[in-house]
């Protein structure tokens, strides 16, 4: 196995103020890596050109609930039900006549028509991982897929949109966890190339590969002398591993990326408006468990990302299994639910003002919902028989439900809705139609995005 070397930038934040991603004083910009016939910064460059990336920039951020959101709880509550079904809160009516969320939502309860619900994932694995979020595939899946494996979703706009501005098409702001909420699949079959690029990590200050930029901080990368030397160095110690192939042609364009392009910007929250960023809520960067931080301002990241350039971006946010002996389900949701409330809200509000809910979609999911009955320690176990989704933006009918479970919302009883038809649309809102398609393997064999028998979900389009 050929060794992988990721090109980092490190350095210190200036009045000790926390960067993008929220952590304080140490941060960095992984812009790649470089194995032996795979990845290089020349070769992401290399795609923009075959490409021939056009001027529309169409984008999607993909916010995942590690652990099992309850949709009983948040979108699909049941009122009339009896006391240990219902659970301990009420609905409230959104600026939609007849769509109801829960009380913890207020501020998304406003914006209603901006967003759709759907109450009937049907098809959810039941596994504790992020893998069916990310790809649209589920573990078994595996067992028929091509040398390589199936792709991260964001691999496959990456090779057929390319990039845009020379900036990565395909982003990740995931933070590593245990219980596999961060599995969210690399290139695949498609190449190391088009997996997402990770612009986070569990320990920001312990150093996570041997190739690193020493010293370079975010607000130095207007120092092209000292952002060229350190390159240099980079060059000359991969050239010693013979990893130096497609970087040469492109290095001066790399340089411009760096300093130029605004992906470095984009992850620094300082150079937003104080006043958006207070928007979102405040970060809490402490784990918890194997869970992910609540990163909440990465909501607001994922907005410049695509501002920047990036067609997708993918994160995960908080920890949403409670139903263990902690028996936490209804005081944890009194707690997270507002916060998420405020920080999706925010999203949504940033990207109206801002001209772009027409291009830029949004997905908010869990990998599976919760048990009707409330367990005997007041919590919801793994229900993968239906939960939720949320969509906005990329110029869907929006203000609408779709789907719909039974009175103890245990079963669906109308419009099951698979996630490769979620993906589907999120794919046709990019101007990608996953049925006409089709990606190459190694061998040489087409394949489709979707499963050929999978539509995009057709009263959102």
């Amino acid at each position: 196995m050929h060794e992988v070397t990721m090109l980092n930038l490190l350095g210190k934040n200036r009045n000790n103020r926390s960067h993008c991603d929220g952590i304080p004083r140490r941060d960095f910009l992984k812009l790649g890596g470089m194995a032996a016939g795979g990845l290089s910064m020349g070769q992401l460059l290399d795609l923009e050109a075959k490409q021939g990336v056009g001027s529309s920039h169409k984008a999607v951020i993909n916010v995942f609930l590690p652990g099992g959101p309850s949709h009983l709880d948040t979108f699909d509550l049941k009122p009339d039900a009896s006391s240990e079904i219902r659970g301990e809160f009420s609905p409230i009516p959104t600026n939609v006549p007849g769509m109801e969320i829960c009380e913890l939502f207020p501020r998304l309860a406003k914006l209603g028509d901006k967003f759709s619900i759907i109450r009937s994932i049907c098809d959810s694995e039941g596994a504790h991982s992020s893998y069916q979020c990310m790809t649209g595939r589920t573990k078994r899946d595996a067992n028929n897929a091509p040398a390589g494996g199936w792709p991260n979703w964001g691999s496959w706009v990456s090779k057929i949109q390319g990039s845009k501005n020379g900036v990565p098409a395909n982003a990740s702001l995931v933070y590593p966890t245990g219980a596999g909420w961060s599995k969210k699949g690399d290139g695949g079959f498609i190449g190391p190339a088009h997996a997402p690029l990770q612009l986070v990590e569990k320990d920001p200050g312990k150093r996570v590969s041997n190739m690193t930029l020493d010293g370079l901080s975010l607000d130095r990368l207007n120092d092209r002398v000292g952002l060229r030397a350190s390159l240099d160095n980079f060059r000359r110690a991969a050239d010693r591993r013979g990893q130096m192939k497609g970087l040469d042609a492109y290095e001066s364009q790399a340089l411009e990326i760096l300093s130029d392009t605004g992906l470095a910007d984009a992850l620094d929250l300082t150079k937003e408006d104080p006043r958006v960023v207070e928007r979102y809520g405040v970060n809490d960067p402490r784990y918890l468990r194997d869970g992910a931080p609540r990163m909440i301002r990465n909501f607001c990241v994922a907005r410049r990302l695509v501002e920047a350039g990036v067609r997708v971006v993918s994160l995960n946010y908080a920890r949403w299994d409670w139903h263990g002996g902690d028996g936490l389900n209804f005081p944890r949701s009194r707690e997270e639910f507002p916060l998420l409330d405020q920080g999706l809200s925010a999203l949504l509000r940033d990207l109206s003002e801002r001209g772009l809910e027409r291009d830029v979609s949004v997905v908010v999911w869990g990998e599976f919902g919760r048990t009707p009955k409330i367990n005997k320690m007041n919590s919801r176990d793994h229900w993968p028989r239906t939960s939720f989704a949320l969509l906005a933006g990329g110029g869907m009918r929006h203000g609408q439900v779709i789907g719909r479970t039974d009175k103890q919302g245990g079963e669906i009883v109308d419009r099951p809705v698979r996630f490769q038809e979620v993906f589907s649309t999120l794919y046709h809102s990019l101007g990608i139609d996953p049925r006409a398609n089709t990606v190459e393997d190694p061998a040489g064999r087409p394949h489709y995005l979707v499963d050929p028998d999978v539509r995009p979900i057709r009263e959102l389009i």
